[in-house]
């Protein structure tokens, strides 16, 4: 059974090479589980969505929520799929630095990431934004 689970997280340490360290652990690791999925993050907030087989998705976000490098943890979607929408991507990502400020604006009130106040299913249509605006990169 696949399910897609989508979560918030403020980080600990924002400068680029954590954010790489957690790319390159998610990269490293998430293919042996059937994982998939992408990070978004930007002003040291993560918007990420991961996808697989329930048990995987379930110990994953077990060792997120144990994560030093997240803090204010927040579900903001859990759900069955019959496909997955990310599944070109070990773990891709979007800078949201790097992409126009327009696509948060259509989702957010203000043209940043603020996850926290979105609902799951926006969250959701972000991330599936960017991915039709070729947004996420580190295709794997």
């Amino acid at each position: 059974m696949l399910v897609r689970l989508v979560y918030a997280s403020r980080a600990v340490d924002p400068s680029p090479d954590a954010i790489e360290a957690i790319l390159a652990e998610s990269r490293s690791h998430n293919p042996a589980s059937g994982i998939t999925g992408i990070l978004c993050y930007g002003g040291g907030i993560f918007l990420q969505a991961i996808e697989g087989g329930r048990s995987a998705v379930n110990k994953l976000y077990s060792h997120i929520l144990h994560d030093a490098r997240h803090r204010q943890i927040e579900l903001l979607a859990y759900e069955e799929i019959c496909e997955r929408r990310f599944g070109g991507w070990t773990m891709g990502q979007a800078n949201l630095a790097k992409i126009n400020h327009s696509i948060l604006l259509k989702y957010s009130e203000k043209p940043e990431l603020d996850p926290y106040a979105m609902s799951g299913k926006v969250a959701l249509a972000l991330l599936e934004e960017l991915m039709a605006t070729a947004s996420i990169i580190g295709r794997a």
